[in-house]
């Protein structure tokens, strides 16, 4: 039975439903919030209305809430204005003079209230008081106070009615840091940023698990990858996997049987090509039995170059860290050992440009030597039947050839051009799908699978082959992956 854990549909329908639940949670506790906010804000200003009232009337303070007469000598001080001095205020406290008038609509009955905030981290903004037509001096004080109840401070607030006497005003069960409602809204914000990494996190996992395996799917001929892949991820991907085990395992067989039926037919071939060289040797007409020699030759050459172009397909060799620069310089060697006119031209020295740097306009370079040793992760023995099919074509159709090695931070490109040859750069390209000859190969020996057998091995290396007209021949261009 399918775990529905490793279900990718599975694991998104609970990523959804569980996005979901966690977003109501950070609605209700958003909400919430504002909620008790506002509930807590409402009983300061209706406390604030009340103390107005008790002030005018004389009364007593409402619930909460206490009046103290401040002693003469803070009646000298606040009478003077120097409130600071005053019992009790907070010390470099900052100070907040805010006058409320007399309602108009009474002027003789009422009397200005004179409010003074001392608080030792803040000053209180008045413009951020509600101000509306018609407003009484009750409902100002009630602003007040749920300004008062909009910050977290213990400030010392001084009330002095009209000619009245100052008074300490004791609020902090209204407007104290203690009596406001916790604020959910900072959890409701790391909830939210929590549930975000989570799905992100569990996301990004799915999609570095695919990514993992189409990397190493697609560098898998190049760096020599395993028959079978056991990749562990949800199960759509474990079900790819599978399948692409499967067309791997039926591609293997395939090529295995392909190259059995050719080793089978070149030896059973051997041994009446044996007689029929032995029986040639016979003919007397030395014409005749040349040419029954030469196809011959062609015949088992043939099956040989064909079986060479299985062994590359299947990919038989494993890769392994190798000095290119050595395995041109054997090569080339051997060739002059023989007496071809081929030759290794020396590396360039190679330009790098750096990135782009915010204390320059310009991008840096560095100047990295020609002459150093390049090593590679690949395959020698195909690579150097690749490099040999170039340079026998090169000696086919022209007189001699230069090879010479091209890198970068990524790539190695090893460049063989030919010189004196007639062909074009474009009429090559189009022979190599295999056995393809150009009109005028008749007389040159060869099969048609050199440049198929090179185009092969370039692609086991993540590489390319191409070509290019140059000024004495064509280039051919053999790329491959360095890493």
């Amino acid at each position: 039975m399918t775990n529905p854990l490793r279900s990718l549909w599975g694991l998104t329908s609970i990523l959804v439903i569980s996005a979901f639940i966690a977003g109501g949670i950070v609605v209700w506790l958003w909400a919430k919030s504002n909620f008790d906010w506002r509930q807590y804000q409402s009983e300061a200003y209706i406390t604030g209305t009340a103390v107005h009232r008790a002030l005018k009337d004389n009364a007593l303070p409402p619930q909460g809430v206490q009046f103290e007469v401040l002693s003469e000598q803070d009646q000298v001080l606040a009478t003077t204005g120097d409130f600071q001095q005053v019992t009790g205020a907070p010390r470099a406290a900052r100070e907040t003079n805010i006058p409320i008038s007399a309602d108009t609509a009474n002027p003789q009955s009422d009397a200005p209230l004179a409010l003074v905030i001392l608080s030792p981290d803040l000053v209180y903004s008045l413009a951020e008081l509600t101000v509306e037509e018609g407003q009484t001096a009750a409902d100002k004080t009630g602003n007040v106070f749920r300004l008062l109840a909009s910050y977290c401070s213990d400030p010392l607030v001084l009330a002095r009615f009209g000619d009245a006497p100052w008074m300490r005003i004791d609020g902090a069960s209204v407007w104290g840091c203690d009596a406001a409602p916790s604020d959910r809204r900072l959890l409701a914000v790391l909830l939210t940023a929590i549930v975000i990494a989570t799905v992100m996190t569990i996301s990004l996992n799915l999609s570095s698990e695919f990514t993992l395996f189409a990397t190493q799917l697609r560098n898998r001929r190049r760096v020599g990858g395993p028959a079978s892949y056991d990749i562990q991820g949800p199960q759509e991907l474990q079900d790819i996997v599978a399948s692409v085990n499967s067309y791997l395992e039926t591609e293997r067989a395939q090529l295995e049987g392909r190259a059995a039926v050719l080793s089978g037919v070149s030896h059973d071939l051997g041994t009446p090509a044996t007689r029929l060289r032995l029986r040639a040797a016979l003919i007397k007409d030395p014409t005749l039995r040349g040419k029954l020699e030469a196809d011959i030759d062609s015949m088992t050459d043939m099956i040989e170059s064909v079986l060479t172009y299985t062994r590359a397909e299947m990919n038989v060799e494993s890769p392994r860290k190798i000095s290119l620069t050595s395995l041109l310089d054997a090569i080339v060697s051997n060739y002059e050992d023989m007496g071809h006119a081929v030759s290794l031209q020396p590396a360039k020295d190679v330009i790098v440009k750096g990135a782009s740097s915010v204390f320059m306009s310009r991008q840096g370079q560095t100047v990295v030597a020609g002459e150093r040793e390049v090593t590679i992760i690949g395959r020698p023995i195909s690579l150097e039947r690749a490099l040999t099919n170039l340079i026998d074509n090169a000696l086919k159709y022209g007189r001699r050839a230069t090879v010479s090695l091209e890198t970068d931070a990524e790539t190695a490109t090893i460049v063989v051009e030919d010189e004196g040859s007639d062909n074009l750069a474009a009429d090559i390209e189009a022979l190599m799908a295999p056995f393809q000859r150009g009109d005028n190969t008749k007389t040159i020996k060869g099969y048609g699978l050199g440049l198929t057998i090179v185009a092969t091995i370039a692609n086991l290396h993540g590489g390319s082959l191409t070509f290019e007209d140059g000024a004495t021949g064509v280039l051919a261009r053999l790329r491959i992956q360095r890493g």
